[in-house]
């Protein structure tokens, strides 16, 4: 059996979650059992019709349509508590998977969302061959160190500077 690794991909610029797509269609390409878990987003994203169409196992919750920052403290115990659910549900599922992607992960830790020691216990205790793979900004140190990719995405130019709103089949 091959060595499996811990990819995360990160930074400020747009192509993390595109990156994530890219490695999950490879691997289902190649006859891989793959599994994509989207945190923090609406689950509206276009990439999740098409993994799924491939075979890939998708779970993306319905999201908030706020913000963290902007919730009150229910509202911010409500989705920790769906954000904690899937990941949950993720860690249950590793075992008959060959890849696992955990899309927005880090922003659900960054936000408080999920505590870092659970995907940190979760990334030294994962099933032997399981690959994992990471996205979101501002990854965590002790994330970091547990990780074989690290890949920073940086934004040198971006539409939304020029007040374009996020593009539907190229955002989103």
């Amino acid at each position: 059996m091959q060595k499996s690794c811990v990819h995360v991909y990160t930074g400020d610029g747009k192509g993390k979650t595109t990156a994530s797509v890219g490695i999950a269609a490879r691997a289902i390409g190649q006859g891989l059992r793959v599994g994509f878990f989207q945190f923090m987003k609406s689950g509206m994203s276009g990439e999740l019709v098409s993994l799924a169409k491939l075979g890939v196992m998708v779970v993306a919750p319905q999201g908030s349509t706020k913000f963290v920052f902007q919730m009150d403290e229910a509202e911010k115990t409500e989705y920790a508590e769906k954000q904690q659910a899937t990941l949950g549900r993720a860690i249950e599922q590793a075992g008959e998977l060959d890849l696992l992607v955990l899309d927005e992960i880090v922003s659900a830790v960054t936000t408080g969302m999920i505590p870092s020691a659970q995907v940190e216990d979760f990334l030294k205790t994962r099933p032997e061959g399981l690959e994992v793979v990471m996205t979101g900004r501002d990854v965590p140190e002790q994330l970091i160190d547990l990780c074989d990719y690290v890949t920073e995405m940086k934004m040198h130019k971006h539409p939304y500077e020029k007040g374009i709103p996020a593009r539907k089949g190229v955002e989103f």
